[in-house]
């Protein structure tokens, strides 16, 4: 019956730890990439983002996995959708 108590004992560090780790790390973590899925999932044609690389684009069409963005005037790209950073919100667009 001893042997129950100081095993639970030597775990209990270990459950603390886990359970700090859960909650300052990982939990955030996945909120974030939800979060960023949602985003992604929401873009629409016409709305302004930033890749990535730090380049600003306009959607032109949705696809798949794809975006087909606008970088300048006349100038294309197909952007992988993991690739996209964020979106540019009406306030800051200058």
């Amino acid at each position: 019956m001893q042997q129950q108590g100081s095993v639970l004992g030597a775990l209990m560090p270990l459950i603390i730890l886990f359970a700090i780790f859960y909650f300052l790390i990982i939990r955030p973590q996945q909120k974030a990439q939800k979060a960023h899925k949602e985003m992604i999932e929401g873009l629409q044609k016409g709305d302004r983002i930033v890749t990535n690389g730090g380049l600003i684009a306009k959607v032109v069409k949705v696809e798949e996995s794809f975006f087909k963005v606008e970088l300048s005037d006349g100038v294309f790209a197909k952007l992988d959708k993991a690739y996209v950073a964020k979106k540019v919100d009406a306030s800051e667009q200058a």
